[in-house]
Order: structure tokens, then sequence, then C-alpha cells
């Protein structure tokens, strides 16, 4: 006669590594709402204003309770750091991507960029803002903030050598110095749009960047004067 298999209220009980699977999982959920939260009130009141108190507020949860995810504000302001860096990556870096190497890449990688930077003009950049909060304060912050900035470079300058190697900008460019003139627009495009509200200040981006492509073209461009966006 075969053995019936009877179930205790014991056997039922969930297995404790499955237990513990949930709670990490609803423990990392938990501690990527509350980066998205830090995130988006830093992009309004910079990285300094942040405060555990202010986000338990926002969280409604305790100060103890967004503490246990970060253990400091300095871990908390990394995180948001790494945060933006990564929607900066998924916005900006990735679809470029798709174009092919060399100049039409360069250009979606600063239409990309433009894109962002219009809607954080209502907002605020973490690159920018924190580079004026932390300039002058060495530490775990500012080694995030410059190591996100140096990639994002670092990204654009392969796209510069690439277009050089295809012929389509000269072999003389200094790339170095096409991207300083490049990230330039992007620094004078928030001080004028951001802090002096000065209209059409998009359009005269883009016409420095097409007046930069120009002058480092393998191409000799037309006589005449330069491009203009409305």
């Amino acid at each position: 006669m075969p053995t019936v298999r009877t179930e205790t209220p014991a056997s039922r009980q969930p297995r404790p590594r499955a237990t513990s699977a949930r709670a990490l999982q609803k423990g990392q959920q938990t501690k990527a709402a509350i980066v998205e939260a830090a995130l988006n009130l830093a992009t309004h009141i910079g990285l300094e204003g942040l405060s555990i108190g202010a986000l338990a507020e926002v969280m409604g949860m305790s100060k103890s309770g967004v503490f246990a995810h970060f253990g400091s504000r300095e871990e908390l302001q990394i995180s948001v750091v790494r945060e933006y860096h990564h929607c900066f990556e998924q916005e900006v870096f990735y679809p470029a991507m798709s174009a092919p190497r060399g100049v039409a890449r360069l250009r979606t990688l600063f239409g990309n960029w433009m894109q962002r930077t219009s809607v954080e003009i209502d907002s605020g950049c973490i690159y920018i803002s924190g580079a004026v909060e932390f300039d002058e304060r060495p530490g775990p912050v500012r080694d995030a903030l410059a190591e996100s900035v140096m990639t994002w470079h670092s990204a654009m300058r392969r796209a510069i050598v690439q277009a050089k190697e295809r012929g389509e900008l000269r072999a003389d460019v200094d790339e170095d110095q096409m991207l300083f003139e490049i990230h330039g627009l992007i620094l004078a495009l928030h001080y004028e749009a951001r802090f002096l509200k000065n209209p059409g200040s998009l359009g005269r981006a883009l016409t420095g960047f097409d007046n930069i492509l120009a002058r480092f073209s393998a191409t000799e461009p037309a006589r005449g004067a330069p491009a203009t966006h409305k």
C-alpha cells in the first residue's frame, strides 16, 4: 500500500532561503526608490542640499530607515551621482551607438546631449552644480563626479578620433581642443538659458556646434556666413 505524505504546518512554511531572497529584493527596491527621490531633489537643490532627514520626509520613512540603506550622507550623495550617470548614459550615449562611426555619431552624441540639456534647463545638471559645490573639496563625492564626467568625455573624444580616422575631420585636429570647445557650448547654454533666461540659447548652441564641425572638417566649407539655427 503506497505511503501517503502529509504536510504539517511546519512543512508548509517558506524556506528561509526564499524568505531571505525576497527580503533582499525588497530592500534593493526600497534603496532604488530612495536614490530616485534623492536624484529628483538633488537636481533642484544640489547634492549639498541632500540630507537623510529631508529624504526621509519625502519617502515617508524614518531617518533610521533611510540611514540603514546608506550609512552616511556621503554614501547617499555618491549613489545619486552614479544614478545620474546611469541615466545620462541611457539617454545620451547608448542611443548614439546605432549611428555610423564618424561625424554622424559625433553629431548624434551632441544632439542627445543637447536634448537632455534642454530638459535640465528647468531642473538642473548634477555634473555642473556638483562641480561648483565640490570643486575645491577633495573626497569620494568629488571623485565620483569627476570620474563620471571624464567617462563621458572619453566617449566624446573617442567619437572625434574615429571621425579623424575615417577622414571626415582633418588629420591634424587636436581632439582635446575640439572636445573642450564642444563642452564649452553646453556650459554656456546652461548659463545663458538657465541663469540669464536668454531666448534662442539652444539655437545658438547648435550653431556653435555646426561652426566647430566646419572649422575642423576635412572638407573645405563653402564660403559665406556661418550656419545659424533659429
